[in-house]
């Protein structure tokens, strides 16, 4: 029996041009009303996948099944299930919000009028769309661009940098948006550089580099794995990196400059902060050892890892497009 809760498939997807693969061999699922983030680097072959997904270009071996259809074999019939915005959504910026969705409406078979009440108050435009477009914020601009995207009633919505140019307060409500139409049972597909963003936002998440996935998992099962960061305030600078370098199990990921590293001074007492990863369970012990050897430990502080330094460590330090 077909798993109804899966929206999305994608089995080892590949793409070569002329002699070069760009896409190795991509794999992972999409279920039903979650938020799924794809997050790599400049030139890791994001677009070209979600171009594929979407039949705009066709794979050189792989499936990609939408809602157990697949696009390859009947892509008009795949398609009908999935609402997307690549870039910036393509609007009439001198016709109204509503004009635009009337527009667009005319386009796919079975909008109402009622529909487009619906998507307007869905993406919670109903003070403004009778306004011209050109008027909007690009904040409502990419709203109007979703309605358009949720005229057909999809199951699956790909959004391609939805944040993209949005102020601090713009980019909390599109995630806030987002969120609130998973709750509704959509699935949706987030490619984003925003690395805090997608970590905020996305229940799961798969990580591309060079063309190939690197790993898929649960946001928090994902940040879990990675090591814990501690930051030690301690005296005696030397001292302390010499104890912490020769214990097993740690790696030193910030040290300061001597010389610079004064961050303060307590009872006459110079104070430096070096940055660890270990594994929290190594603390007291550590600790112990640095107290024997009398260098004072004015304070012990957990940093969680985030996604984005998973990001750089699976990567090997790429930087987000």
């Amino acid at each position: 029996m077909a798993d109804t809760s899966l929206v999305l498939s994608v089995n080892n997807l590949k793409k070569r041009i002329k002699d070069k693969w760009i896409i190795k061999g991509i794999s992972f699922d999409v279920h039903a009303g979650e938020v799924f983030g794809f997050l790599g680097p400049n030139g890791s072959g994001k677009t070209t996948t979600i171009r594929m997904l979407v039949d705009l270009i066709k794979p050189t071996e792989g499936t990609i099944m939408i809602c157990g259809i697949p696009v390859s074999k009947h892509p008009e019939e795949a398609l009908q299930h999935v609402g997307c915005i690549v870039e910036n959504p393509e609007l009439y910026t001198y016709l109204t919000g509503w004009e635009n969705l009337e527009h667009f409406a005319r386009m796919l078979p079975g909008v109402t009028e009622e529909r487009i009440h619906e998507v307007v108050k869905i993406v919670g435009m109903d003070q403004r769309i009778q306004d011209k477009v050109k008027t909007y914020s690009l904040g409502m601009r990419q709203r109007l661009g979703i309605a358009q995207a949720l005229l057909g009633k999809p199951k699956l919505l790909i959004l391609d940098e939805p944040t993209n140019g949005l102020d601090p307060q713009g980019i909390k409500e599109m995630r806030l948006f987002i969120r609130e139409l998973a709750k509704s049972g959509l699935s949706v597909f987030v490619s984003s550089h925003l690395l805090s963003e997608i970590q905020l936002m996305c229940d799961r998440v798969a990580i591309i580099s060079h063309g190939s996935v690197i790993t898929v998992g649960n946001v928090t099962d994902l940040v879990r794995q990675s090591e814990t960061f501690v930051e030690w305030r301690v005296t005696s600078y030397e001292k302390s990196l010499t104890i912490l370098r020769e214990t097993e199990g740690i790696r030193i990921i910030d040290q300061e400059d001597p010389e610079k590293a004064v961050t303060e001074t307590m009872n006459n007492e110079v104070i430096h902060s070096i940055l660890c990863e270990m594994h929290a369970e190594q603390i007291p012990a550590l600790n112990a050892k640095l107290v024997q050897a009398q260098i004072l430990v004015y304070a012990i502080t957990l940093k969680n890892p985030t996604l984005e330094d998973l990001f750089l460590r699976l990567t090997e330090g790429e930087k987000i497009d």
